[in-house]
């Protein structure tokens, strides 16, 4: 039997939103193209906004995950880290 893929939830999530930016970016390079039927660039419109959403919800985790760091004790006052130059 042929191993499958493994499921989103089983991978490291920055490992996942890799895999699903490398998708859309395929996605999106394929319906650029133009040689998609009408069908198909539905059907990858549809694949392409469900990855586009799973993204945005990773980064806004990260994003939360960083201010916890930043000031665990009221993540909604820190600040974003400015580094020297």
């Amino acid at each position: 039997m042929a191993k499958s893929a493994p499921s989103p939830a089983s991978q490291a999530p920055a490992a996942d939103f890799e895999n699903s930016l490398d998708e859309l970016e395929q996605l999106v390079a394929r319906m650029e193209g133009g040689e998609l039927s009408l069908d198909e660039s539905l059907a990858s419109f549809e694949r392409g906004i469900g990855l586009y959403r799973h993204c945005q919800q990773a980064l806004e985790s990260a994003e939360l995950r960083v201010r916890l760091l930043l000031d665990p004790d009221a993540p909604e006052n820190a600040e974003p880290f400015e580094p020297e130059l």
